[in-house]
C-alpha cells in the first residue's frame, strides 16, 4: 500500500473498529446496570443521564466517521479522502473522550482505551490527517476547488431534480431571504406560489395521493436533496416549508382512514392546504407522554381545551394536526392520546383571534425569535374549539393511538431536519470561502492564513460527513430501515450546523455580526436545530441511548439463549 492516504483510511478503519468493539462492551455493561429481569427501568436510566447522553454522541460519531470512510474509493478524490480522514480523527478522539467518561463511571477497566490512546498508530494518524499540514492543505485545497464538498453520487434524474432546485434556491429564494428575516415577514405568497409550482408539498406523499412520491416505497433521498437545497437558500423561507408536510403526510400514511388520506392528502400535495404540527405544550416540551390538551367529546366530535406552544406556521396554515388527550385518565400517559385534525382560516400576521359560529375559540401568537423568521412559530390557546369526529386520524380505531402515529411521522421529520442543517452548513462553508478569498488582512488574502485554511478544511470535513450521512441514511429509510439512524444524524448534523456556522461569522469578523450578511441569518437560524424535531437532550436520552441499549440487552439474551 503505497498511498499515504490509503494507509491513513486503513489505520483509521483499524482504530475505529477496536473502538467499537470497546464501545459495545461499555453499551452492554451500562444496559446490564439499568435493567431488570431482562428490562431497563426509567429510574435506573435517569440515574446515568449524563452517560447515556455521552454514549448517544459516541454512537453517532462512529456512525459518521465509517460512513465516510466506507464511502471511499478509486473514484474519491484526494480532497475527498483528506476531508474524510479530517474528520475520522476527530471522531475517534471524541469518542476516546466520552468512553473514558463512561468506563470511570461504570467502574470498568480503562487499560484497553488507554493502550489504545497511546499507540504510535493512533499519533501518526493525528499528525498526517489531524495535524496543522493536513488541516491547512485541506483549507487550501478547498480554495482552489471548483467541485461539489462531500460530493454524493446521485443517479442522473435526482442529479437534475437537485439542480433545479438549486438554481431556484439561487434565482428566487435567495433574493427574498435577508428581507423575510430582517422585516419579520410571513412567507410572502408569490413565494409560496412559486414552491407549489415546483412540487415541494408532495415529495413525501405517493403518487396515488397526488403527490410525486412512489405508490410502493418511499423517496426520502429526493426529499433530502431537495430540502437541502432550499434551507441553504433561506431556512424559514423554503427549507422548513417541507418539514410539516412530511411529519403529517407520514402521520396519516400510517394511521389514517382510506377516507381521510383520500381526502387530505392531495390537498397537502399541492400546497392548497397548508398545514402545522402542533405537539409541545407550555408545561411539556419534548415530554409527549404528559400532554394534557383535552378533548371532550361532543356531540358529533370534540371540544378542545388547553394550549399548545411552539407550533410553527400555525398562522398561515389552514391545518393543524394536534396531539391531543382524548382519555382524561393521566395513568394511560401517551396511551390516552389522540391525533386531530384541526381546521382553521388562515392568517398573514403575527397573531390571530378566530372564533367559531358555534363558539368555540382558537387564539394564536407569533412567539418573538432570534432566528426562523418567515414561518414564525405560535402560542396557541384553544377554547371550546370544535372538531369533528371524522377528524380523528384513524376515526374510531385511532383513539388512543395519537403517540404512535406521531412518531411516525417524526421519522421523516428528524430526517428532513438533518438535510436543513445539511443546508445551513453548506451555505455557511460557501459564504466563508468567497469572504476569505476576497479579504485582505496585512496585506495578504485571509486564505493565505494557515489557521483560516485549518478552520476551513475543518468546516468541510464535518459538513461532508454529515451530508453524506445524511444521504446513507435516506436510502436505509427508502429500503424499510434507518429509524435509529435517523436520530443519529439529526443530532450529529443539527449540532455541526451550530459550529460551522459558528466558524464561519467569525472568519467573517466584525462584518459577520452585521444582519446586512447572510452568515449573521445562517448562525442564529442553525441555532434552532437542535431544538426542534426532537430536542437534542430528548432525542439522545430517550431515542437513541435507550435503542443502542435495548438493543444490547437483546444481543446478551441471544448469546445467553446460544448457550
Amino acid at each position: 500500500m503505497d498511498n499515504p492516504q490509503q494507509r491513513d483510511t486503513a489505520n483509521a478503519q483499524e482504530l475505529l473498529g477496536r473502538l467499537r468493539h470497546l464501545f459495545e462492551i461499555g453499551a452492554a455493561t451500562l444496559a446490564a446496570s439499568c435493567a431488570q429481569d431482562g428490562r431497563l427501568r426509567s429510574d435506573r436510566l435517569d440515574e446515568h443521564q449524563v452517560v447515556l447522553f455521552e454514549m448517544a454522541w459516541a454512537s453517532a460519531d462512529l456512525l459518521a466517521a465509517d460512513t465516510v470512510l466506507a464511502g471511499l474509493d478509486t473514484h474519491s478524490s484526494a480532497m475527498d479522502g483528506g476531508l474524510a480522514l479530517i474528520f475520522a480523527v476527530e471522531a475517534i478522539a471524541s469518542v476516546l473522550a466520552r468512553m473514558e467518561m463512561l468506563y470511570i463511571e461504570l467502574d470498568l477497566d480503562l487499560a484497553p482505551l488507554q493502550a489504545l490512546a497511546a499507540e504510535s498508530g493512533w499519533a501518526n494518524l493525528r499528525r498526517s490527517a489531524g495535524g496543522a499540514r493536513a488541516l491547512a492543505g485541506a483549507g487550501h485545497a478547498l480554495s482552489s476547488a471548483a467541485g461539489e464538498i462531500g460530493c454524493i453520487a446521485l443517479d442522473e434524474p435526482l442529479a437534475i431534480v437537485q439542480a433545479a432546485f438549486r438554481r431556484f434556491a439561487e434565482e428566487v429564494v435567495a433574493p427574498q431571504a435577508e428581507a423575510i428575516h430582517r422585516q419579520d415577514m410571513t412567507i410572502p405568497e408569490p413565494l409560496l406560489q412559486s414552491l407549489r409550482d415546483m412540487g415541494v408539498f408532495g415529495l413525501s406523499i405517493p403518487e396515488q395521493y397526488g403527490g410525486s412520491a412512489p405508490n410502493d416505497h418511499d423517496d426520502t433521498v429526493t426529499m433530502v436533496a431537495v430540502t437541502e437545497a432550499l434551507s441553504e437558500a433561506s431556512l424559514a423561507g423554503a427549507g422548513s416549508l417541507i418539514t410539516r408536510p412530511e411529519i403529517l403526510s407520514r402521520a396519516l400514511m400510517a394511521g389514517g382512514t382510506e377516507a381521510q388520506k383520500a381526502l387530505w392528502l392531495p390537498k397537502i400535495a399541492t400546497g392548497q392546504t397548508l398545514c402545522a404540527i402542533a405537539i409541545t405544550e407550555p408545561d411539556f416540551g419534548s415530554d409527549v407522554a404528559s400532554l394534557s390538551l383535552r378533548g371532550i367529546p361532543t356531540d358529533g366530535g370534540w371540544l378542545l381545551n388547553g394550549a399548545k406552544s411552539w407550533c410553527t406556521f400555525a398562522g398561515r396554515a389552514e391545518l393543524l394536526m394536534v396531539v391531543v388527550r382524548t382519555n382524561p385518565d393521566r395513568s394511560l400517559g401517551h396511551k390516552g392520546l389522540s391525533l386531530l385534525l384541526v381546521e382553521k382560516p388562515a392568517y398573514d400576521g403575527h397573531a390571530f383571534d378566530f372564533r367559531q359560529n358555534g363558539g368555540g375559540r382558537l387564539v394564536g401568537k407569533a412567539i418573538p425569535t432570534i432566528g426562523y423568521r418567515g414561518m414564525h412559530s405560535f402560542d396557541l390557546a384553544f377554547d371550546d374549539y370544535f372538531v369533528p369526529e371524522a377528524n380523528v386520524i384513524g376515526g374510531e380505531d385511532g383513539l388512543g393511538q395519537g403517540f404512535y402515529f406521531t412518531m411516525a411521522g417524526m421519522v421523516g421529520g428528524r430526517m428532513q431536519t438533518a438535510a436543513r442543517a445539511c443546508g445551513v452548513m453548506r451555505a455557511a462553508l460557501r459564504a466563508s470561502l468567497q469572504y476569505a478569498t476576497d479579504r485582505k488582512v496585512f496585506g495578504a488574502p485571509l486564505i493565505d492564513c494557515q489557521l483560516t485554511q485549518a478552520k476551513l478544511g475543518k468546516m468541510a470535513a464535518r459538513f461532508a460527513a454529515c451530508r453524506q450521512l445524511a444521504y446513507k441514511v435516506s436510502r436505509m429509510m427508502d429500503q424499510g430501515g434507518g429509524r435509529i439512524e435517523a436520530s443519529l444524524v439529526k443530532l450529529l448534523a443539527c449540532r455541526s450546523a451550530e459550529w460551522i456556522t459558528r466558524e464561519a461569522l467569525q472568519i467573517h469578523g466584525g462584518m459577520g455580526y452585521a444582519e446586512e450578511m447572510p452568515v449573521s441569518r445562517y448562525f442564529v437560524d442553525a441555532r434552532v436545530l437542535s431544538i426542534f424535531e426532537g430536542a437534542e437532550e430528548t432525542l439522545a436520552l430517550k431515542v437513541i441511548a435507550r435503542s443502542l441499549l435495548e438493543s444490547a440487552l437483546q444481543t446478551r439474551a441471544s448469546s445467553t439463549d446460544r448457550r
